[in-house]
């Protein structure tokens, strides 16, 4: 029986790309990860949604690992350019995809479940190296290395627009799922409702999912 962990953080990528392995593997679970970020509303809308799919979701504590992000610093402005390296925003946290990824695969492979899913892309991306194919081709050669293993870490959202997510999200049948029920707004916005979902213009994510749903609904596609 082919099964699969998901990276779930309950936004948009990482719920679309549950339904994706919902449809791909017979066995899913999920996982997700408290680091202290400030939309941490994001867990409990994926716990929601895997308790509605009968899916079962970790969540492990990583709180006090990363710091000097704006997800994860109340003070710093998520908009802004890093403190570090100004070629990168703000929002970017240092190490988090190698981590997560890490900590994914140890406990998968106590599972015997060799699939990893992730919604990492870097087509409509905010500029994190970690988001990279050539990231997660070196990551997932190490972490086979290191747990002499054959796990096959999966991103079906990796060369995809975020209007190609949205039309994937509508293919998949969630399309009402990711509207109403995920969260992506950095600044935990749940209280403005909008077509595209919850959250305000005011931060890069919720802006790129607006722009995403925008341009899908131009096209016919959503």
């Amino acid at each position: 029986m082919s099964s699969a962990t998901v990276m779930l953080s309950g936004g948009q990528d990482s719920t679309t790309c549950l339904y994706w392995a919902l449809a791909k593997f017979n066995h899913v679970e999920a996982i997700g990860f408290d680091y202290g970020q400030k939309h941490l509303i994001e867990l409990e809308a994926a716990q929601q949604i895997c308790h509605n799919l009968r899916v079962s979701y970790t969540i492990i504590d990583l709180k006090g690992v990363f710091a000097n992000s704006s997800l994860v610093d109340s003070q710093q402005d998520v908009s802004a350019q890093h403190t570090i390296n100004p070629n990168l925003p703000s929002s970017f946290t240092a190490g988090r995809n190698a981590v997560f990824l890490s900590v994914t695969a140890g406990l998968t492979y106590n599972k015997n479940i060799n699939n990893i899913v992730t919604g990492v892309c870097q087509t409509d991306y905010s500029g994190y190296p970690d988001c990279r194919q050539i990231f997660i081709e070196s990551m997932e050669k190490s972490l086979n290395l290191a747990l002499d293993s054959e796990i096959k870490i999966h991103t079906p959202l990796m060369y995809l627009t975020k209007a190609e997510t949205w039309k994937l999200a509508k293919d998949l049948g969630c399309l009402e799922i990711i509207i109403n029920q995920t969260h992506t707004d950095y600044n935990g916005n749940r209280v403005d409702f909008n077509e595209w979902g919850y959250g305000a213009l005011d931060n890069p994510a919720s802006q790129l999912r607006a722009q995403g749903y925008k341009e899908a609904k131009a096209k016919g596609w959503i």
